[in-house]
This record gives C-alpha cells, sequence and structure tokens, in this order.
C-alpha cells in the first residue's frame, strides 16, 4: 500500500469519527439486563476447584519417577539406574540425575499449582457466600422486611 494512500485512509477515518470521548462497549441487551461476556456461577467454581483437586491427586500418584521403584534407602529406580551408570562412567547417568531432578521440580510446581486453584476457588466460593448473605442481611429493615428505594440509594452516594 503506497504511504499516501495509507494517509488517505486514516485521514477518512480521522473525519468519520467523532471528536468527543467514546467508551467501547457492546449496547445493551434488549429489556435493560446485560449482556457479560463472562458469567461465573458457584456451580462452576466448585467444579473447577473440584477437578483441580482430583488432578492433584491424579499427578501425586502418577508421575511420581523420583520415587518409583524405590529401594530400602527411599531412591528410586530412575535415580538407582543413574547411580548404576555413573559409577560404570556412562555420562547419561549425571545426565539422568538432573532429568529426575528436573521433572521433580516441575511435579512439585504444577501440584503446587493444582493445590492453589482447588484451595482459592474454594476460598473465593465460601467468601462470596458470605459476602452475599452479609449484604443481603444489612439491606433488610429489622423486621426481616425489603428496605425501600430512598433507604437503598443511601448506600450508593
Amino acid at each position: 500500500m503506497p504511504w499516501d494512500e495509507w494517509e488517505r485512509l486514516k485521514s477518512d477515518a480521522a473525519d468519520r469519527q467523532p471528536t468527543g470521548m467514546q467508551l467501547n462497549q457492546l449496547p445493551g441487551a434488549p429489556g435493560g439486563g446485560s449482556r457479560s461476556d463472562l458469567v461465573v456461577n458457584q456451580d462452576d467454581l466448585g467444579a473447577v476447584g473440584h477437578e483441580a483437586f482430583v488432578l492433584h491427586s491424579d499427578l501425586g500418584k502418577q508421575v511420581d519417577i523420583a520415587g518409583a521403584g524405590a529401594d530400602n534407602s527411599g531412591s528410586g529406580s530412575t535415580m538407582q539406574a543413574a547411580a548404576s551408570l555413573k559409577i560404570h562412567n556412562f555420562a547419561l547417568g549425571p545426565t539422568l540425575e538432573t532429568t529426575v531432578s528436573t521433572w521433580t521440580s516441575q511435579q512439585k510446581s504444577l501440584l503446587q499449582a493444582c493445590a492453589h486453584i482447588s484451595n482459592h476457588l474454594d476460598y473465593s466460593k465460601a467468601s462470596y457466600a458470605k459476602d452475599d448473605d452479609a449484604i443481603e442481611a444489612s439491606i433488610r429493615g429489622r423486621d426481616g422486611s425489603a428496605l425501600p428505594v430512598s433507604r437503598l440509594n443511601e448506600y450508593f452516594k
């Protein structure tokens, strides 16, 4: 695209735009409701937290190469093989040790992330429910009836 054509297109676009401020947003839904892209329900949070917990449990059992086939000293079969290779001066021995060390480090990081997700979502779910209860209790009259709009308006000032 030639430079003069680019400048002409920029100028045309600028001429079509109003000079005032404009917020980029979607128009409201018919009837006044909102059309949000992201909706999270309590059940959704619980399901994600549960899946993170299940993944944590499965990973802890199935990807532990450092402890698999452990001997009396607690050394897994992969580390035993690395030690044997190292004793016989094979360069693969130290490399295999490094591999097990790196794998174990990454495994721990992944397990920690799963636990963090599960715990955080469980906490969020409980916290939001508690907040909802507190808000509901604070906007009701002493007799349990809903507060009038004029009183509710004080909360938004």
